[in-house]
């Protein structure tokens, strides 16, 4: 089966549009789908300033979603085709984690999502010249008119859904949302502060304004600053002098939770201080330097720890989204922009400039 898709060839070079071939059905438990549209992920551009960690040249893409076509069936298969569906992260299914309803932090998580996916999958994807491509990224490459799943991490949504706009609702959207409705268990009485309102960061506030949290959403761009307030949150620009004790007083006494999402050591130390006591810090965004923590931020029973993935189990998670959406309190469409699938490259160049939160690219479906 020959599809085009966009293949990166180097860690520095733009995305290429090539004619792909896939060698192989869907076996047990897997799921051909036909991408209506994948959203574009700041981890699928973090691929090039970890030169070297991921393998190329690869298809990228983990935030598809489309209509199933064929399916390899299996016991555990309860998607059909003509099933439309949103896809997100790979898991084994087995490990403890998997069973202990936490998949993000599955035993094979890094292997089966970032680094080469599962063993039989070379070389089933192919360029145009017969020379392998990387496995699946994120069990998907979804950077595609196509993408060959497992069924573990497709998630059947109605049909009458705009399904093409659904695909940030497997990762980014996904990662900040869960991390207040899910980690933080936020409700109403708490403060939950969110540092960087990008994708992930707003629909961490979409999410706390919806549990009915006082939110307060700091960032240095005044648009994702009117984008926060517009959704809910107090907006706070993160140069603001004595930025901890503002939100302190704001706060009644410091919030309870804060979610970062920007990595800095500066902004980590201030959402420490301006915790109450007992109160969380979570951080999704990947720590590539050391972290130094000011003398006292932990004190009081405060308490700081990673989230991946939302802590989400994705066939859960999603459809909670989608029915906020569809009440008005989750409004995650307004964050997106369509683009070609032609014009990767365009939306990479907007999204690494802030010229949009969440691009959404658009394949033309056609297959040879």
């Amino acid at each position: 089966m020959r599809f085009q898709a966009a293949v990166l060839r180097s860690y520095e070079d733009p995305f290429t549009l090539e004619e792909v071939a896939l060698r192989t059905e869907p076996a047990a438990g897997e799921v051909l789908v036909q991408i209506a549209g994948c959203g574009m992920c700041r981890t699928d551009l973090g691929v090039r300033r970890a030169a070297g960690s991921s393998p190329l040249p690869a298809v990228l893409g983990h935030e598809g979603a489309g209509v199933v076509v064929r399916t390899g069936g299996g016991p555990d298969t309860t998607i059909g085709v003509g099933d439309h569906v949103v896809l997100s992260f790979d898991s084994c299914g087995h490990c403890r984690n998997c069973r202990g309803a936490a998949p993000a932090y599955c035993d094979s998580f890094a292997s089966l999502n970032l680094f080469g996916g599962r063993a039989q999958d070379a070389p089933r994807l192919t360029d145009a010249a017969g020379e392998a491509l990387a496995p699946r990224w994120f069990g998907q490459s979804s950077f595609a008119e196509y993408a060959l799943v497992s069924a573990r991490n497709a998630v059947r949504v109605d049909r009458a859904l705009p399904v093409e706009l659904l695909g940030p609702l497997g990762c980014g959207f996904l990662t900040g949302a869960g991390a207040v409705l899910n980690t933080f268990a936020a409700g109403p009485g708490d403060t939950v502060v969110v540092i960087g309102a990008g994708a992930v960061g707003l629909a961490a506030v979409m999410a706390a304004t919806a549990a009915g949290a006082l939110t307060v959403a700091v960032d240095r761009h005044p648009r994702r600053l009117a984008l926060a307030e517009r959704f809910g949150a107090i907006p706070l620009p993160a140069e603001t002098a004595g930025l901890a004790e503002w939100i302190r007083r704001v706060s009644d006494g410091g919030a309870q939770y804060a979610l970062d999402t920007t990595a800095s050591a500066p902004l980590i130390n201030d959402a420490l201080r301006a915790l109450r006591p007992t109160g969380s810090l979570g951080l999704v965004a990947r720590i590539r330097t050391a972290l130094p923590l000011e003398p006292g931020t932990l004190d009081q029973g405060r308490s700081i720890r990673h989230i991946c993935e939302g802590d989400a189990v994705p066939a859960l998670l999603i459809p909670l989204l989608i029915r906020l959406w569809q009440a008005g309190r989750f409004p995650f469409d307004q964050l997106i922009r369509t683009y070609p699938l032609a014009d990767i490259n365009e939306a990479e160049r907007d999204c690494g400039a802030g010229r949009v939160v969440k691009p959404v690219l658009l394949p033309t479906g056609r297959s040879r």
